[in-house]
């Protein structure tokens, strides 16, 4: 039997599908963008066809926590969770529903967070409330890097629920929490005690700030959406340095000798934003077309998972939160069935694959997809798509006209989904950055 393994969720927010070298994208000027993660894929396994729950951050997360649709929760109809919610009662992850960290806390796991939560404000919510025994990082959506302020103004960052002033970088505070904590709980893991770390990246996010930028920080202050600045170096180099901190924080488990014994995960909240590199699909954040949804997937796990492994199973962030409970012995509360499943299969067999329909509605522009194999579903504004990703991952080539009934079951199929889900609360907002006003459409 393999040893539950110590697990570490990496999850970048708003990386695009093509951003990553191994996922084909460009080196910057600077040289390669990701070489820690390209290695770690080269000696682990990368999936081409894996999604996130959500074209959106805190849907998403939501998905994450819980290994399920997060249609489920009220919070989740959010498109995202806005800072205007701090202080709601209603709008995050209820604390009495079980989480990956609660559930592998149970189970035995030390837990921590470390990087964005982005899942509702204290008192009500918040890290600590829902199964980990340590946070660091913010809790809204997205912060400046050096000030570590909302865009509302208002300093967020904390230590366990107390706002903690510190100086420095954002993704280099994350990676040195990060790395603290791995040290502190090596001794532990040795013994027989794994740990499971949440390291949740605000990067590549906006503001377009790299380590050189502190003095954007005053300039973008009003506004963090940035939206007169950046360029595509400099969202590269926010990567790259994304990049060097899993990097030290590969070097610290091979130090301690727990490289073999860990599974570490990599994936991204949600498709790319305006700088990223989505090639060869389109859309992006926001969107249910493949640049919205479709995102990297690294597993590297020495003692199960094969070297040099690639895979075109289909899967979404639940299934890979439903994996790590199965990797680490936690059951799911009865009262709380998971809709993820387990890929435990793919990762002891790269030639494991199967065909489960997958599911997406977004309020934002009427949206709603299904995939199922090489087909895929997808309304937008009233109009109904349906588009072979064997043949065509841009989505350009419309089948429906030609192929009616395969649409009609396929629509019949998301309706009696969508059935089985809570509608969207009338009350619901959708929260946009910026318009046709600000760039065009893409």
């Amino acid at each position: 039997m393999t040893t539950r393994p110590n697990i570490i969720f990496i999850v970048a927010d708003d990386l695009g599908y093509a951003d990553l070298g191994c996922y084909g994208g460009r080196d910057a000027a600077f040289g390669p963008v990701s070489p820690v993660l390209d290695q770690l894929a080269a000696n682990g396994l990368k999936l081409t066809q894996g999604y996130s729950n959500s074209p959106v951050c805190s849907p998403t997360r939501f998905a994450l926590m819980t290994a399920r649709y997060q249609y489920r929760l009220r919070g989740a109809a959010e498109e995202p969770i806005n800072s205007k919610s701090r202080g709601s009662t209603t709008l995050g992850l209820p604390p009495e529903h079980p989480t990956l960290p609660s559930l592998l806390r149970a189970a035995g796991y030390r837990t921590a967070l470390m990087g964005k939560w982005h899942l509702g404000y204290p008192p009500a919510f918040g890290p600590l409330r829902s199964g980990y025994e340590e946070f660091f990082g913010p809790m809204s959506g997205g912060v400046d890097y050096f000030t570590h302020c909302s865009s509302g103004g208002q300093h967020d960052l904390y230590l366990g629920e107390e706002e903690k002033q510190q100086d420095g970088y954002l993704t280099d505070l994350i990676t040195d929490h990060a790395l603290d904590y791995v040290q502190r709980m090596a001794p532990g893991a040795q013994a027989g005690t794994p740990f499971f770390l949440s390291l949740h990246y605000t990067a590549p996010h906006w503001p377009w700030e790299t380590r050189d930028d502190e003095a954007l920080a005053q300039e973008v202050k009003g506004n963090l959406f940035h939206l007169h600045g950046g360029n595509i170096e400099t969202y590269r180099r926010m990567i790259h340095h994304m990049d060097e901190g899993i990097g030290r924080i590969m070097a610290l488990l091979e130090k301690q000798g727990l490289a073999r014994d860990t599974l570490v995960v990599f994936t991204s909240d949600n498709g790319g934003e305006r700088f990223s590199d989505n090639w060869p699909l389109v859309g992006g954040k926001m969107d249910l077309t493949e640049g919205g949804i479709r995102v990297p997937w690294i597993a590297h796990w020495p003692a199960v998972i094969a070297p040099g492994g690639v895979s075109a199973q289909t899967c979404m962030t639940m299934d890979w939160s439903a994996t790590m409970l199965d990797a680490g012995g936690a059951a799911a509360h009865a009262d709380y069935p998971l809709d993820g499943r387990s890929l435990m299969p793919l990762l002891r067999d790269v030639s494991v694959q199967d065909e489960p329909p997958l599911f997406w509605r977004m309020n934002h522009r009427g949206q709603r997809a299904m995939r199922q194999g090489v087909w895929k579903y997808l309304r937008v504004d009233g109009n109904d798509y349906l588009f072979n990703l064997a043949d065509d991952e841009r989505e350009r080539a419309n089948r429906a006209p030609v192929e009616p009934d395969r649409l009609q079951v396929m629509r019949a199929a998301w309706e009696a989904w969508n059935a089985s889900m809570p509608a969207i609360p009338d009350d619901a907002t959708v929260s946009l950055g910026y318009s046709v006003k600000d760039m065009p459409q893409r």
